[in-house]
Formats: structure tokens, sequence, C-alpha cells
């Protein structure tokens, strides 16, 4: 599981900061998380190829979050694309997305196709035989959802020696992966832990921003293997969070901790601040594998 940070910062973009946009690779899949303005650039930075991109988990509907999003629709026709692109975000996104199409005559010459989200509760919004993936209703000024993505469980690994030595037919090994006993080839029933070693564990990674400090997403989130989170604030401007509805760093930490996540990567911050050490060091007070997101920055679990 690898994230690419695209941009990580709140409101508007400048020469040295960017705007909510990250890359989740799962399973082969290439997930675009947000969508804030100048992404296609950071694609590009980044060495990202425009045509692994299917699918867009977009969290909400302020500009710093999907504005880059008509601009990356219009590359991808450019560039002559082919393969449909679904787009997963709030009511109202396909509407505001058509319209600057019709408006510019800039159809696209692939398929794109929305799924608008209205549910308050969590849902099952995409799922193949490899990966699911979930919202996490968040609590913010406008209709909001993060992402949890799951990879489905692991298959069972073959101990080869144990199985030539039960005399199992190859053709049983795809159901001895599945978890399946088989008969071996005299027809005695083989117990699939004799001759199996238990999955690499899956692994998953919850997106939340924006929010105010929400316990309620907790169940949701328990175990993650990463938690993003957005930590707009400093603990000396907590005063903001009520009125924003937005977290500070040791309230997004206290979250994690509560969730038993393992790792804990910040993001969202405000650009008011000159640097991000305090933020850091204020959620290691709560927890202790904390990661500061950077536009750029690779995490590999």
């Amino acid at each position: 599981m690898k994230l690419t940070i695209l941009g990580c910062h709140s409101a508007t973009p400048r020469t040295n900061t960017n705007p909510t946009s990250q890359v989740l690779e799962i399973k082969n899949h290439m997930f675009l998380i947000d969508c804030g303005e100048g992404t296609q650039v950071e694609l590009r930075r980044n060495k990202i190829k425009f045509s692994r991109i299917k699918h867009v988990f977009v969290s909400h509907l302020h500009g710093d979050h999907y504005y880059g999003l008509i601009g990356l629709v219009s590359t991808f026709t450019l560039l002559t694309r082919e393969t449909p692109l679904h787009i997963y975000g709030p009511k109202g996104l396909k509407e505001v997305i058509t319209l600057q199409l019709k408006l510019s005559d800039s159809w696209t010459n692939y398929p794109l196709v929305f799924h608008e989200l209205t549910s308050k509760e969590s849902e099952l919004i995409y799922e193949d035989d490899k990966v699911e993936v979930h919202t996490i209703p968040l609590d913010h000024r406008i209709y909001t959802n993060g992402f949890l993505f799951k990879e489905k469980e692991n298959e069972r690994k073959l101990d080869i020696n144990a199985v030539l030595n039960a005399n199992i037919s190859v053709a049983y090994y795809r159901k001895l992966k599945q978890g399946a006993d088989v008969e071996n080839e005299d027809g005695v029933l083989i117990k699939n832990e004799t001759v199996t070693t238990s999955p690499i564990p899956s692994k998953s990674y919850a997106f939340c921003s924006d929010t105010v400090y929400n316990e309620t997403i907790i169940p949701l989130i328990k175990k993650a293997t990463a938690l993003y989170h957005e930590a707009t604030f400093l603990e000396k401007n907590k005063d903001l969070c009520k009125r924003t509805k937005h977290c500070t760093a040791k309230q997004a930490a206290i979250i994690a901790k509560k969730a038993n996540v393992a790792n804990l990567i910040l993001g969202h911050f405000s650009t008011r601040y000159n640097g991000y050490d305090d933020f850091e060091s204020e959620a290691k007070q709560e927890f202790d594998n904390v990661f500061l997101a950077k536009d750029g920055k690779v995490f590999e679990f």
C-alpha cells in the first residue's frame, strides 16, 4: 500500500503549498482522493500516470478539495482517454462539472460516471474481488465524507513441502489458498491448516478531511493501518475549531489513539503557520506513530 501526497494544505494554493489531493495505490488500483487546484500539475511532478487513475473520490464541495477536477477531466479528453472515469462525491458535483463542460462545449470523449453520495451513514460505495471502499461520515460545515479503503482478506499461503507430502493434486491448490479442506489422491480429507500458513494481514487506509473532533468515526476506522486526519490548527488556536469545524493536531491524535490505528498522518495544515514541527510534537503527546504530510511525500505500508 503506497500513498503519495500531492497536496496537504488548507485554503488557497501558494507557490510552495498545494490544497488537498493524494493518490493511494492498493492492490493494483490507483485511487485519486480529493482534487484540489493544481492536482494535475502535481501528478506530473510525481510522475504518476494519468491513465492508471480510474476512480476519483471527492470528500466535499469546498474548493480546496475539488477545484482541480474540471481541469483534470478536460486534460483526460485532450489526451484522448477512452477508459471510463468514475467519480464519487456529494450530490451536486455532477451538476457543477457537467455545467462547466456544457458551457465550454468540451464534452469528454470517454465515459464520465458520477456516483453521487447523500447518505449520512457509512456505506459501501466500491467493491471488487480485492478492495472495498466505505464512506466515513464527517462533521463539517457542509456535507462531507471521508473514505476507508480496505484490502479484502488475502489468500492463505501453501506450505509446498507439506502439500507434496500430503499427496494433494495441483487441481486443489486454489481451494487450499481459499482456506478449504480437500481430499488428497488417496481420498483422505486433508485439513487446511496442516498444509497452509496464515495469509499476510490485510491493510486499510482511512482518509478523514475535513471535520471537527468527532468520536463517532472511531468504530469505522478501528485498527486501520494508516489514518490521514486533518490537523488544521494547533492547540493555541483551538477556539477556531468550533466556528470552522476543523481539528487540532492533538485532537487528531486522540482519535487515532482511541481507534487504535497503527499510524497517523497529519495534514490539511492552515497556511497561517510558518512551520509544522509543533503539529508533530502536540500530536505525540497523545499518540506515538505520528507523521507529517508534505507535498510530494510518499508513505509505504
